[in-house]
Protein backbone atom coordinates (compact mmCIF):
# COMPACT_ATOMS: atom_id res chain seq x y z
CA UNK A 1 0.00 0.00 0.00
CA UNK A 2 1.47 3.26 -1.00
CA UNK A 3 2.41 5.60 2.35
CA UNK A 4 2.90 8.61 0.51
CA UNK A 5 -1.38 9.14 -0.63
CA UNK A 6 -1.63 11.87 -3.44
CA UNK A 7 -5.31 12.76 -4.69
CA UNK A 8 -4.92 12.75 -8.48
CA UNK A 9 -6.55 13.79 -11.14
CA UNK A 10 -6.10 12.56 -14.78
CA UNK A 11 -7.48 14.56 -18.11
CA UNK A 12 -7.59 12.54 -21.00
CA UNK A 13 -7.70 15.34 -24.14
CA UNK A 14 -8.04 12.61 -27.09
CA UNK A 15 -12.11 12.43 -28.04
CA UNK A 16 -11.21 8.31 -29.05
CA UNK A 17 -12.02 6.29 -26.12
CA UNK A 18 -10.27 3.48 -27.83
CA UNK A 19 -6.69 5.73 -28.40
CA UNK A 20 -3.61 4.84 -27.41
CA UNK A 21 -3.60 7.54 -25.15
CA UNK A 22 -6.83 6.43 -23.62
CA UNK A 23 -5.26 3.03 -22.75
CA UNK A 24 -2.45 5.26 -20.84
CA UNK A 25 -4.97 6.97 -18.80
CA UNK A 26 -6.58 3.82 -17.94
CA UNK A 27 -3.22 1.79 -16.94
CA UNK A 28 -2.72 5.34 -14.54
CA UNK A 29 -5.93 5.29 -13.50
CA UNK A 30 -5.72 2.09 -12.60
CA UNK A 31 -2.44 1.28 -11.29
CA UNK A 32 -2.84 4.93 -8.75
CA UNK A 33 -5.56 3.71 -7.58
CA UNK A 34 -4.30 0.17 -6.72
CA UNK A 35 -1.36 1.80 -4.51
CA UNK A 36 -3.67 3.51 -2.46
CA UNK A 37 -3.70 7.33 -4.60
CA UNK A 38 -7.46 9.07 -4.34
CA UNK A 39 -7.78 9.02 -8.49
CA UNK A 40 -10.44 10.94 -10.12
CA UNK A 41 -10.75 10.61 -14.28
CA UNK A 42 -12.28 13.37 -16.40
CA UNK A 43 -12.90 11.95 -20.26
CA UNK A 44 -13.21 15.54 -22.13
CA UNK A 45 -14.96 14.28 -24.80
CA UNK A 46 -17.77 12.90 -22.23
CA UNK A 47 -17.91 16.00 -21.45
CA UNK A 48 -20.97 19.05 -22.28
CA UNK A 49 -19.84 22.68 -22.38
CA UNK A 50 -19.50 25.47 -25.38
CA UNK A 51 -15.91 25.19 -26.69
CA UNK A 52 -15.78 29.01 -27.59
CA UNK A 53 -14.42 31.27 -24.63
CA UNK A 54 -17.01 34.18 -25.91
CA UNK A 55 -15.76 37.22 -24.73
CA UNK A 56 -12.64 36.40 -23.38
CA UNK A 57 -11.85 37.67 -20.23
CA UNK A 58 -14.14 40.46 -19.77
CA UNK A 59 -15.51 41.08 -16.27
CA UNK A 60 -18.81 42.82 -17.35
CA UNK A 61 -19.87 40.06 -19.51
CA UNK A 62 -18.95 36.88 -17.71
CA UNK A 63 -19.78 33.33 -19.62
CA UNK A 64 -21.75 31.09 -17.30
CA UNK A 65 -20.39 27.87 -16.60
CA UNK A 66 -21.76 24.75 -17.46
CA UNK A 67 -21.85 21.60 -14.49
CA UNK A 68 -19.33 19.92 -15.69
CA UNK A 69 -16.73 22.66 -15.72
CA UNK A 70 -17.79 23.16 -12.59
CA UNK A 71 -17.23 19.81 -11.56
CA UNK A 72 -14.03 20.13 -13.56
CA UNK A 73 -12.74 23.30 -11.50
CA UNK A 74 -13.78 21.21 -8.05
CA UNK A 75 -11.55 18.38 -9.14
CA UNK A 76 -8.52 20.78 -10.05
CA UNK A 77 -9.08 22.33 -6.53
CA UNK A 78 -9.19 18.97 -4.52
CA UNK A 79 -6.24 17.45 -6.23
CA UNK A 80 -2.59 17.57 -5.80
CA UNK A 81 -1.49 15.88 -8.74
CA UNK A 82 -2.82 16.89 -12.62
CA UNK A 83 -1.88 14.13 -15.06
CA UNK A 84 -2.42 15.12 -19.04
CA UNK A 85 -2.66 12.48 -21.64
CA UNK A 86 -3.04 14.13 -25.25
CA UNK A 87 -2.12 13.70 -28.81
CA UNK A 88 0.17 16.27 -30.50
CA UNK A 89 -1.65 17.08 -33.67
CA UNK A 90 -0.32 19.47 -35.74
CA UNK A 91 2.63 19.83 -33.13
CA UNK A 92 -0.04 21.21 -30.63
CA UNK A 93 -2.98 19.69 -28.61
CA UNK A 94 -6.75 18.49 -29.22
CA UNK A 95 -9.39 21.23 -29.98
CA UNK A 96 -11.53 19.54 -27.06
CA UNK A 97 -8.14 20.00 -24.74
CA UNK A 98 -7.54 23.77 -25.52
CA UNK A 99 -11.01 24.58 -25.60
CA UNK A 100 -11.37 23.26 -21.84
CA UNK A 101 -8.22 24.87 -20.64
CA UNK A 102 -9.52 28.23 -22.28
CA UNK A 103 -13.14 27.57 -20.24
CA UNK A 104 -11.92 25.81 -16.54
CA UNK A 105 -8.50 28.02 -15.91
CA UNK A 106 -9.71 31.82 -15.56
CA UNK A 107 -8.98 34.57 -13.80
CA UNK A 108 -10.04 34.23 -9.93
CA UNK A 109 -9.69 30.62 -10.14
CA UNK A 110 -6.56 29.62 -11.65
CA UNK A 111 -4.75 32.70 -11.22
CA UNK A 112 -5.23 36.47 -9.97
CA UNK A 113 -4.74 40.03 -12.26
CA UNK A 114 -2.15 42.07 -10.03
CA UNK A 115 -2.50 46.12 -10.08
CA UNK A 116 0.34 47.62 -11.42
CA UNK A 117 2.33 43.94 -12.33
CA UNK A 118 2.52 41.90 -15.66
CA UNK A 119 2.73 38.85 -13.54
CA UNK A 120 -0.41 37.40 -11.66
CA UNK A 121 -0.81 35.95 -8.79
CA UNK A 122 -0.57 32.15 -9.06
CA UNK A 123 -4.03 30.38 -7.40
CA UNK A 124 -2.76 26.36 -7.73
CA UNK A 125 0.61 26.67 -5.78
CA UNK A 126 1.03 23.35 -4.03
CA UNK A 127 -0.27 21.25 -7.04
CA UNK A 128 2.90 19.03 -9.46
CA UNK A 129 1.45 17.76 -12.80
CA UNK A 130 2.88 15.05 -15.17
CA UNK A 131 1.96 15.56 -19.03
CA UNK A 132 1.67 12.59 -20.95
CA UNK A 133 2.02 13.05 -25.10
CA UNK A 134 1.87 10.71 -27.87
CA UNK A 135 2.86 11.42 -31.25
CA UNK A 136 3.91 10.63 -34.51
CA UNK A 137 6.99 12.37 -34.74
CA UNK A 138 10.26 11.41 -33.83
CA UNK A 139 10.86 13.17 -30.12
CA UNK A 140 13.94 15.01 -31.62
CA UNK A 141 12.33 16.20 -34.42
CA UNK A 142 9.10 17.93 -32.10
CA UNK A 143 11.82 19.28 -29.50
CA UNK A 144 14.41 20.88 -31.62
CA UNK A 145 12.38 21.93 -34.78
CA UNK A 146 8.88 21.78 -34.07
CA UNK A 147 10.08 23.47 -30.64
CA UNK A 148 7.23 20.74 -28.13
CA UNK A 149 4.83 23.74 -28.58
CA UNK A 150 1.73 21.61 -27.35
CA UNK A 151 3.86 21.27 -24.35
CA UNK A 152 5.48 24.18 -23.73
CA UNK A 153 1.36 25.85 -24.09
CA UNK A 154 0.49 23.41 -21.27
CA UNK A 155 3.49 22.99 -19.31
CA UNK A 156 5.08 26.92 -19.26
CA UNK A 157 1.98 29.04 -21.12
CA UNK A 158 -0.86 27.35 -18.53
CA UNK A 159 -0.03 24.95 -15.75
CA UNK A 160 3.30 26.57 -14.28
CA UNK A 161 2.03 30.55 -15.29
CA UNK A 162 -0.96 29.48 -12.84
CA UNK A 163 1.47 28.12 -9.94
CA UNK A 164 1.71 24.45 -11.02
CA UNK A 165 4.92 23.02 -10.27
CA UNK A 166 7.09 20.86 -11.04
CA UNK A 167 5.43 19.81 -14.19
CA UNK A 168 7.37 16.71 -15.90
CA UNK A 169 6.84 15.48 -19.70
CA UNK A 170 7.14 12.29 -21.06
CA UNK A 171 6.50 11.57 -25.02
CA UNK A 172 5.69 8.61 -26.62
CA UNK A 173 6.78 9.09 -29.86
CA UNK A 174 7.18 7.59 -33.56
CA UNK A 175 4.13 5.47 -32.68
CA UNK A 176 2.82 4.54 -36.12
CA UNK A 177 5.86 2.52 -36.60
CA UNK A 178 6.10 0.67 -32.61
CA UNK A 179 6.67 -2.49 -31.99
CA UNK A 180 4.22 -4.76 -29.40
CA UNK A 181 7.22 -4.51 -27.24
CA UNK A 182 7.54 -0.75 -27.43
CA UNK A 183 3.84 -0.28 -26.09
CA UNK A 184 4.22 -3.25 -23.31
CA UNK A 185 7.12 -1.21 -22.36
CA UNK A 186 5.40 2.70 -22.51
CA UNK A 187 2.32 0.76 -20.27
CA UNK A 188 5.16 -0.55 -17.46
CA UNK A 189 6.37 3.04 -17.23
CA UNK A 190 3.29 4.37 -16.64
CA UNK A 191 2.32 2.14 -14.10
CA UNK A 192 5.50 2.63 -12.01
CA UNK A 193 4.60 6.74 -12.25
CA UNK A 194 1.29 6.12 -11.40
CA UNK A 195 2.43 3.55 -8.08
CA UNK A 196 4.53 6.71 -7.24
CA UNK A 197 1.93 9.08 -7.79
CA UNK A 198 4.06 11.15 -10.40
Amino acid sequence: MQTNQRNILVILGHPNPNSLCAHLAETYVNSAKQSGHTVNYLKLADLSFDYNLHMGHKKDSPQTLEPDLIRSQKLITDANHLVFVFPSWWASMPAILKAWIDRVFLPGFSFKYRKNSPLPEKLLLGKTARIFVTMDAPSWYYKWFNKSPGVQLLKFGTLEFCGVSPVKVSVFAQVRTRKQSDFLKWTKDVESLAKQGK
